[in-house]
């Protein structure tokens, strides 16, 4: 059974923020100036925490969306197992893993973040501008974990056959900047008109 009777038992996000759609357009604006917007961090790290923080958090659909955002960026997806198992041990840039270990500290152990913790971002060689947009994303994926367990959305985008997950990835890359780049075309905010959400309920 669905969690809200008035939506059907395998609603996609998109029908619950049509459902309830008072604040959407902004936070759709929100997900745009955190990932795609100028930034520190490329748009492939940012997509590459939104997706390990979703990992961590065991959000199925999350976790897939943004595992095919990153790799629309250039990021192996293969690359997110070893990450949620042992991230000293994945094969990822090492001045990403003391970001890594903030943001999961932040996630699963919000209240014990403290200085120690920062200054292993300042170390690898991270300024304070950008450790402060990776708590941003995962602040605003913890966020986001919330309101699709919440809303009881379990669809897993990476269970999708392979023509259907490269036509993801290909749309989701369409009009983006290469990989490498700090900034990007607003695509999330697209998703408000798309949805018919422009204005939400008065």
């Amino acid at each position: 059974m669905s969690i809200f009777p008035s939506l059907p038992d395998d609603a996609q996000l998109a029908e619950v923020f049509r459902r309830f759609a008072k604040g959407v357009p902004a936070l759709l604006a929100y997900h745009d100036d955190i990932l795609r917007d100028r930034s520190p961090l490329t748009v492939a790290t940012r997509e590459l925490i939104a997706a390990y923080v979703s990992g961590l958090n065991a959000c199925t659909y999350c976790h897939g969306s943004h595992v095919l955002a990153a790799e629309a960026f250039g990021i192996d997806p293969a690359l997110f197992e070893s990450l949620l198992h042992d991230v000293e041990a994945a094969a990822i840039d090492p001045a990403l893993k003391p970001l890594l270990a903030f943001v999961a500290k932040l996630t699963r152990e919000p209240a014990k973040i403290g200085a120690r913790d920062a200054a292993a971002v300042y170390a690898a060689g991270w300024s304070e501008d950008a450790l402060f947009a990776a708590i941003s994303v995962c602040a605003l994926f913890n966020f986001m974990n919330r309101i699709v367990e919440g809303a009881g959305v379990r669809i897993d985008p990476l269970a999708e056959g392979k023509a259907e997950r490269a036509a993801r990835v290909a749309r989701l890359a369409q009009g983006e900047i290469a990989s490498g780049a700090h900034a990007a075309e607003r695509s999330y905010s697209l998703l408000a008109e798309k949805w018919g959400l422009e204005s939400g309920p008065a």
